[in-house]
């Protein structure tokens, strides 16, 4: 085949054949066709779409590009999540222990935070002598004597996407929704597990800010799911306010142990609770222990504990802790009305707790404190924020992060999506 006559029957709008499909996948993936001839073939995906079908084979040409994983050693049925991103998103932690404390086994692959989303990688390594990359055999062990794992994924897994991942990133083509959800999903399903369970988030702290987007986004990927046999299910949840009161790293680690020892903010609760439910369902286990009784009794934490020393982490090792805090506080009495995500992860990201390139560091201790969310009564002069940060001339940049980033109002009325929007089956 030709990339230019694959390139032209996108552009003009008509329907890529499974055989271009294929082709144009496993060509780019070898180095035959261009960087700069996939760079066309993206924008003309992302200006002229996809339909279902095409999607669907997209997907399978990128699964096919590597390795899949394959659980079927295990005793008991697999099941995992995955979440769209956003700011103070720590639910991964505690919700894996959670599922395998019901029954499942959760093979859980992650990945690491850029710009203002954190990334649960960046999190768990924030625990002394954690580590994040395993082999497949190092996985089924660890999901053997935990139920649940949390790892990177390897680079046999779908390499077509990560090729085209990051030359999206570069053409201007990340909006596709075909190309996001194709991404997504050839990672989840290439990692082998039975069940899936999306959380599309949607907010200014996320990247699809509306809730039409991120329903479409999220019927692309369930439909994706269903044509390849995995039961899937997605959620929309909002992101129009940071999740819980901890953005960062160690201090999301520190408050999803809170969660696990049956305390935490009532939001990540909520949310942590819900999702196990939908993914205990989606493995056909609905009928046995919830998880709202797993964090009540100490089983999951029981699970968090194994799953950490496992992967050589010390659950009770302190974690680290920023040299220097910066304090804002309520300018007037009233209640906070808005707080934005999107404010709140950049001033986070500023201060360290995210990186702008995937080979950027990050710091473990830095990010922010939210004293009150919105709903929440303040008192002029009360602590609303505290910053945390390795190097205090990183303040004065995320403060310009937050200007504006919060309201407070006596009449204390409240415009904010509800935590969970809608569920797409």
């Amino acid at each position: 085949m030709d990339a230019i006559d694959v390139i032209r029957a996108k552009r003009d709008g008509g329907e890529l054949s499974p055989e271009q499909i294929d082709w144009a996948v496993d060509a780019y993936t070898r180095g035959v066709i261009a960087e700069e001839q996939m760079s066309a073939l993206a924008m003309a995906i992302l200006l002229n779409g996809m339909n279902r079908a095409e999607v669907a084979r997209w997907t399978e040409a990128m699964i096919r590009s590597g390795e899949r994983m394959d659980w079927s050693a295990l005793d008991r049925s697999t099941t995992d999540k995955h979440s769209t991103g956003g700011v103070g998103d720590k639910i991964t932690l505690p919700l894996a222990p959670v599922v395998a404390a019901c029954g499942a086994a959760v093979p859980q692959l992650s990945g690491r935070g850029l710009g203002h989303t954190g990334g649960t990688l960046d999190k768990l390594e924030s625990i002394p002598g954690w580590r994040a990359s395993l082999s497949p055999e190092e996985m089924l062990g660890v999901l053997r004597d935990a139920g649940a794992v949390i790892c990177a994924a390897g680079s046999g897994l779908a390499p077509a996407d990560r090729k085209l991942y990051a030359l999206r990133d570069v053409t201007g083509t990340v909006e596709s929704i075909p190309l996001i959800a194709s991404s997504i999903m050839s990672k989840k399903i290439a990692e082998g597990t039975g069940a899936l369970v999306l959380d599309v988030k949607v907010g200014s702290g996320a990247f699809m800010k509306t809730v039409e987007n991120a329903r479409e986004l999220a019927e692309t990927m369930v439909g994706i799911g269903t044509d390849h046999g995995l039961r899937t299910v997605a959620l929309l949840t909002a992101m129009d306010r940071p999740l819980g009161r901890a953005v960062g790293n160690a201090v999301e680690v520190a408050e999803s142990v809170e969660v696990l020892a049956g305390g935490g903010p009532d939001d990540v609760v909520e949310l942590t609770v819900r999702l196990a439910r939908e993914m205990l369902a989606a493995a056909g286990l609905d009928g046995g222990k919830d998880p709202a009784d797993a964090l009540r009794d100490g089983s999951a934490m029981d699970v968090w504990r194994r799953m950490i020393s496992a992967q050589g982490g010390d659950p009770d090792a302190e974690l680290p802790v920023a040299a220097e805090t910066h304090e804002i506080t309520a300018p007037a009495t009233g209640v906070l009305t808005r707080l934005d995500a999107y404010g709140v992860g950049v001033a986070a990201w500023r201060l360290g707790a995210g990186r702008a390139r995937k080979e950027d560091p990050v710091s473990f201790g830095a990010g922010i404190i939210c004293h009150a969310k919105p709903g929440d009564k303040v008192t002029a002069g009360q602590p609303l924020l505290t910053l945390h940060a390795d190097d205090a001339s990183r303040f004065e940049r995320a403060l310009e992060s937050l200007e504006g980033a919060y309201d407070i109002d006596e009449a204390g009325t409240l415009d904010q999506l509800p935590l969970i929007i809608d569920r797409i089956a």
